[in-house]
């Protein structure tokens, strides 16, 4: 099989280029990625923990997926893409903010994104794939800042980086109803 591109970006999101996924992670190569929070109409967040031979970040809580945009599909589509093929779940996304960082991981990788961060509000259980996804749970914001506080290590280095901004923009936005 062969090993899926990413997509080399500048500082500005321009593209540069593409690389095979491991070769960016390895070289630390700026690359574009997508993060993608649903919550339900309850207001509680839906959260995955990763499974347990991912290549990095193995057995952690984060967002309701990740992924890089294959060469060519937008940032929108790949989120979309990515939250059927983790989570089982469609609804309409929108992107809130971009924001780049560089972090070093286990195995000797490093993740070096442009990450495009989109919300959805939807009713649908996740309808999980076991092969990336360990299990899902849906918490409150109150619960997940405490735990988070509690167990840092038990969450992903970027959900850790922006779950409070996206939490921001929920409330800001009036993105649930009263």
């Amino acid at each position: 099989m062969t090993e899926p591109l990413v997509i080399l970006v500048d500082e500005n999101d321009n593209p540069k280029g593409v690389a095979g996924k491991m070769e960016a992670h390895k070289k630390a190569l700026l690359h574009r990625a997508v993060s993608v929070f649903i919550i339900n109409p309850e207001g509680k967040w839906i959260l995955q923990r990763r499974a347990l031979d991912k290549y990095h970040s193995k057995g952690l809580w984060t967002n309701s997926c990740c992924t890089h945009p294959h060469p060519g599909e937008s940032s929108t589509d790949a989120a979309h893409r990515r939250l059927r093929e983790e989570m089982g779940l469609e609804c309409d996304l929108r992107e809130l903010f971009a924001f780049t960082y560089i972090e070093k991981l286990d195995n000797d990788l490093t993740e070096h994104e442009f990450d495009h961060v989109f919300l959805g509000i939807t009713a649908m259980e996740p309808v999980i794939n076991t092969e990336e996804v360990e299990e899902w749970e849906a918490v409150s914001f109150d619960e997940l800042h405490k735990d988070i506080r509690e167990n840092p290590d038990d969450y992903t280095y970027w959900f850790k980086m922006i779950y409070e901004r996206v939490n921001s923009h929920i409330s800001e936005n009036k993105l649930l109803p009263e």
